[in-house]
């Protein structure tokens, strides 16, 4: 006898499938989809919204406002997840699924999972041309959808019903895989979406997964603990990876074992307590001086789940050139940059692994106490840095007052502009992964969207907890339309909207390379001929939020505890100076591109004056 069937149309089989998809982690099982963000047009409304109907109370829908948003929200709930439960994202054709381009951009950068179900232009091409087709002359095949194989892991056009019984498995294989994860993209014709076929009944059984960790090669963990062993001054990268893997506890546990000290990127704030004795600070241009210091010195650097990209790194000059680098990562492509000696595995095994044959290994007492003494002196700095008195506002002072009010398991969310540098640098970790500050693709617009898609994340699992946003006025004014989705969801977040009159870190930027302010603050831009301040507090409560503005720390303190106490969305304006304030301490070198040849005697000093610092650059791969 052959195979039971079921008659069902290409989206029917899709979304089916993706209902009995579930995942299994430390020995607890639940759905493998939180559900999805859609916005409807015609190119998904009548084939895959007909069968996203019928899933409703399992694969719930939220409605988006903006398909970036839509994405940037999904990007956050599978950051908050760990990367073990994500969201599926549906546009329309044409310029909905343009809109998710940055997003998916996003989600590349910083290897997280979310799946794009996308309409496409008809496979029969019939009605050619249709409403909001590309057309390329000499490729009719040829459209906006292909424009997402640069930013994706993995990318398919489904061209017939039958091929959903490959194509999902394969997307969903990558989006799991720990070492190849990032976001998956399947195109679907408008006609095929409705086409029908018999599909297996097997295929729609549920599945259970499991995220697979890969054991390190023993000849790469020997050559690393032999490296290790000879370090006078190791240090200890801890990136993103550790939180995906779950190593927190392991990480801690070697650092203590060997007393070597542990500074943390961006993408790894939060693995360690802030008041932990060897979390030395975070690294890099939005670093710490305590951090850089020790890495500057170090003279064996051991990355543990880090892509190692500028912002860490100095763009390569926070490393002394003759420094050994080990990589471990679950992603070949990551573990061997900069001549690394690379250690391809799952974090969480590779500690383990390695451990095992550090016995009698201990960094020298020499070296931890100068590690501990320079994050002393950052911690003092940080604590004039946020205190508040008689200067003006500043974004330091802003976080300094959130932090000694929000919640141990609160989390922060923050992205772009002058935000993640201050975040990273004062914010003080009161428990691991609550910080979510989105530096590997550098979005504006994530703040808002972000803190809704972690906001629905955080009340799965925790929703006593809050979700605190930071974002400035440029962010705001780019993308803010998911507070009204925040509010409709009863999502609540807390947003400090801070309002600096324009891009004012990268006015900071341009006069610090000689330039003069143009075109980024508002005031500084001639094509505005009277400028005037936004009312983001009658904005923010138009779309239904809570918002009141703050003058002073002190309104801040109360405008903030009766945020927590509110039961919904609270938005918070503040202005804050755009020249002084920053935090001017903790920076490593940043390659910028200046020009070499110009009229300016200040910009040509200033590009002089970086380029003397080139010389520590590593040239490595």
């Amino acid at each position: 006898m052959g195979e039971s069937t079921v008659r069902l149309t290409t989206a029917q089989a899709i979304i089916r499938y993706l209902n009995v998809q579930f995942i299994e982690t430390d020995g607890v099982r639940q759905r493998l989809f939180g559900g999805g963000f859609g916005i409807f047009g015609h190119g998904n409304v009548t084939c895959l919204g007909e069968a996203l109907y019928d899933h409703k109370d399992t694969l719930p829908l939220y409605r988006g406002q903006n398909e970036q948003g839509m994405g940037f929200a999904a990007a956050a709930y599978a950051k908050y997840h760990k990367r073990r439960r994500f969201m599926f994202c549906t546009a329309s054709a044409g310029p909905g699924t343009a809109n998710l381009l940055t997003a998916s951009a996003l989600a590349h950068a910083n290897r997280l999972p979310m799946l794009m179900l996308c309409g496409d232009t008809f496979l029969t091409r019939l009605p050619d041309p249709v409403l909001q087709q590309l057309e390329h002359y000499n490729n009719p095949t040829f459209g906006v959808n292909d424009a997402f194989q640069a930013v994706t892991r993995y990318w398919d056009r489904i061209t017939h019903p039958a091929q959903v019984i490959q194509s999902l498995p394969a997307a969903l294989a990558t989006m799991l895989d720990p070492a190849d994860c990032g976001p998956a993209f399947l195109a679907l014709p408008q006609d095929v979406q409705g086409w029908d076929y018999d599909f297996p009944l097997s295929f729609f059984e549920e599945k259970t997964h499991r995220i697979r960790r890969m054991t390190p090669d023993a000849a790469e963990v020997a050559d690393a603990v032999a490296l290790l062993k000879s370090a006078k001054r190791p240090v200890i990268i801890a990136g993103g990876g550790v939180q995906y893997s779950g190593a927190v506890d392991e990480i801690t546990r070697f650092a203590e074992a060997h007393q070597i000290p542990v500074i943390e990127t961006i993408a790894g704030r939060a693995n360690m307590l802030n008041d932990h004795a060897l979390n030395i600070g975070p690294v890099g241009v939005t670093g710490s001086d305590s951090a850089n210091a020790v890495a500057e010195s170090a003279d064996v650097i051991f990355s543990v789940g880090s892509r190692l990209q500028d912002f860490t790194t100095g763009s390569w000059t926070a490393f002394a050139k003759d420094a050994k680098i080990i990589s471990l990562n679950a992603a070949r492509h990551d573990a061997g940059k900069h001549q690394s000696l690379p250690v391809v595995g799952d974090a969480k095994c590779g500690l383990a692994q390695i451990e095992t044959a550090m016995t009698g290994y201990m960094a020298p007492a020499s070296w931890t106490g100068f590690a501990q003494a320079e994050r002393k002196k950052w911690d003092a700095y940080v604590a004039q840095n946020v205190a508040t008195g008689n200067r003006p506002n500043s974004y330091a002072q802003v976080i300094g007052v959130v932090n000694a009010l929000c919640g141990k398991r609160d989390r922060v969310v923050a992205a772009a502009g002058g935000l993640p540098a201050e975040v990273t640098a004062n914010w003080r970790t009161l428990d691991i992964g609550t910080v979510d500050v989105e530096f590997g693709f550098s979005c504006m617009g994530y703040e808002l969207a972000g803190g809704w898609g972690a906001r629905i994340a955080q009340s799965e699992v925790e929703p006593e907890a809050d979700t605190i946003v930071f974002t400035g006025d440029g962010s705001y004014m780019l993308m803010n339309s998911d507070i009204y989705s925040s509010v409709l969801t009863q999502k609540k977040m807390i947003v400090l909207v801070l309002d600096n009159g324009g891009f004012a870190v990268i006015n900071k930027l341009q006069n610090n390379t000689g330039n003069e302010s143009f075109n980024n603050l508002l005031a500084d831009t001639p094509t505005i001929p009277d400028p005037f301040a936004v009312d983001f507090v009658a904005h923010a409560a138009a779309m239904g939020a809570h918002a009141v503005r703050a003058d002073t720390p002190q309104q801040l303190e109360e405008a903030f505890k009766a945020a927590k106490a509110a039961d919904k969305t609270s938005v918070i304006v503040m202005n804050v100076d755009a020249f002084e304030g920053w935090t001017t301490e903790g920076h490593t070198w940043w390659e910028v591109g200046t020009p070499h040849v110009t009229d300016n005697p200040k910009v040509r000093e200033k590009h002089l004056e970086i380029e003397a610092s080139r010389a520590k650059q590593r040239k490595g791969v």
